[in-house]
């Protein structure tokens, strides 16, 4: 692993294989939402892949990766188990960009119900969680069915002997970010500023 010590990340566009450690959430989802807009075209098929631990978590970065992306129209779903497997298979077809909990998207899988040969970008998110729930043999074979020239982000809160393994076998010697969160620079100041909707614009 190359360690990368960067207190603002702009590496993500350009390495193909990264493991990002301690990112605060709100900047760990804006660089892997805009790096899945720079990577995903319209009405390409499914090009970007994110896997989460929680059908809660899935449901929320759907939310927020389709406002992110709503400018270039792109369509965001969340396929996750519980539910009814129905109503998710019908939009697949629309879909440039899915959210899924690793059990889900192996189901569909398995059904030849969803078609990831265009994916480029994978996006595995909470991957220590994603561990501690079992998840490591579904991640291991989905594995198989995404292209290998892809863009592969891993996000983790912790770096474990299981982690690293689970790194180095999956990425292939991938850059490593370390960034920790209690620390603010010295030369960015920090401010709040409470506007109306209809101002947010002008600030």
């Amino acid at each position: 692993m190359k360690l990368l010590l960067h207190p603002f990340i702009l590496l993500f566009c350009t390495h193909k294989r990264l493991f990002v450690l301690f990112l605060e959430q709100s900047l760990k989802k804006l660089q892997f939402f805009s790096t899945i807009v720079k990577n995903v075209k319209k009405d390409h098929g499914i090009q970007a892949l994110v896997l989460t631990p929680t059908r809660e978590l899935a449901e929320q970065i759907t939310n927020e990766l389709s406002d992110f992306s709503k400018y270039k129209e792109l369509n965001v779903i969340s396929v996750y188990g519980g539910v009814s497997m129905y109503n998710q298979v019908k939009m697949l077809p629309s879909a440039e960009i899915v959210v899924a909990t690793p059990g889900r998207i192996l189901d569909l899988i398995d059904r030849g119900s969803i078609d990831l040969r265009n994916v480029n970008t994978l996006v595995l998110d909470e991957a220590d969680r994603m561990l501690d729930m079992g998840f490591i043999n579904d991640i291991k074979t989905l594995m198989i069915h995404v292209p290998n020239d892809r863009q592969t982000l891993c996000f983790s809160a912790t770096m474990s002997k299981t982690i690293e393994a689970l790194v180095n076998d999956f990425l292939k010697n991938p850059s490593v970010i370390s960034v920790k969160t209690n620390e603010t620079p010295e030369n960015i100041e920090q401010d709040i500023i409470r506007v109306n909707s209809s101002n947010k614009m002008d600030v």
